[in-house]
């Protein structure tokens, strides 16, 4: 008996009852669709507006179209200074990002296949690492920083950044699935050392969660202004995250900056979907990979 013509206790077909399920989950997926896009539509059109359109309430309306002046204005005010802290942030999230995957893969590949001393509990460390929020980890780390003499320098906000608890976990579950311990052996074998095998067969098998780890930490970085709220004073050492929130902080004052801090968050979004959109391939798999094992 098929689906379509198999009845429940009160006889009604049971396709129907399947329909509204279908209908139920897919208009709640359109919900969520819509309350995701919902801001950033909002910023398109809002970066098009002065600050008199976005003080007047109709920032979804394209009237009054000025996103080539505001974009001018951007970069023309304090010589530029939005760009300086693009660079920044490109720097801080793009070179932090790609050193703590490397570390946070080669620390799990280590934690599965290797056996030391102590191996389980320092793991444990690890994953009580992954309980404490980085908030909590600012102060400590600010009077670390400047202990050492590198509070308001690129260091003060690149050096913390390249541990992250939850990667090396991720990692560690990615290489007990994805690395079999035979092809290990077989390089052995060959005369193979462990360094040149993980840098030739662990990471390229890892790379799937290479990807992910990567994305995870570039995302987190790139947003992070806690930190460098704490670290740094200098203006040329900020990144976009705590230079808009400056903006943002005069625009009470001075209604000229709405415009700017508006752009500046639209062009702000954009590192973010290339990464997930050229990466998306890596990440999917990633992700499936261990549904197709």
């Amino acid at each position: 008996m098929t689906t379509s013509t198999r009845t429940t206790g009160g006889g009604k077909p049971r396709s129907r009852n399947v329909w509204l399920s279908k209908t139920a989950v897919n208009g709640a997926l359109v919900l969520a669709v819509v309350y995701m896009l919902f801001p950033l539509v909002w910023l398109l059109t809002a970066a098009t507006k002065d600050a008199g359109g976005l003080l007047a309430g109709n920032a979804f309306s394209f009237e009054g179209f000025d996103l080539g002046g505001n974009l001018g204005r951007l970069a023309e005010y304090n010589d530029g200074v939005y760009f300086h802290w693009y660079l920044n942030s490109l720097l801080y999230a793009g070179l932090g990002a790609l050193v703590c995957s490397l570390v946070s893969v080669a620390a799990g590949y280590a934690f599965d296949k290797y056996d030391f001393p102590g191996k389980e509990k320092l793991f444990g460390v690890v994953l009580l690492g992954v309980l404490v929020p980085t908030t909590a980890l600012a102060l400590p780390m600010y009077l670390l920083a400047s202990k050492v003499g590198i509070v308001n320098t690129f260091w003060a906000v690149f050096i913390p950044v390249l541990v992250n608890p939850f990667g090396v976990y991720l990692s560690r579950v990615f290489s007990s699935g994805y690395v079999p311990g035979e092809a290990l052996e077989a390089a052995r074998i060959d005369g193979a050392g462990e360094l040149r095998i993980f840098w030739s067969i662990g990471l390229r098998m890892l790379m799937p969660g290479f990807v992910t780890v990567f994305l995870f930490q570039f995302t987190a970085i790139w947003n992070n202004f806690f930190l460098p709220l704490v670290m740094l004073s200098d203006q040329k050492l900020f990144p976009l995250s705590l230079g808009l929130y400056a903006w943002n902080s005069n625009a009470h004052a001075e209604p000229g900056f709405y415009p700017l801090v508006v752009t500046g968050s639209l062009l702000a979004v954009v590192p973010l979907v290339v990464a997930f959109v050229s990466l998306q391939r890596h990440w999917k798999a990633g992700l499936t990979a261990g549904s197709v094992k």
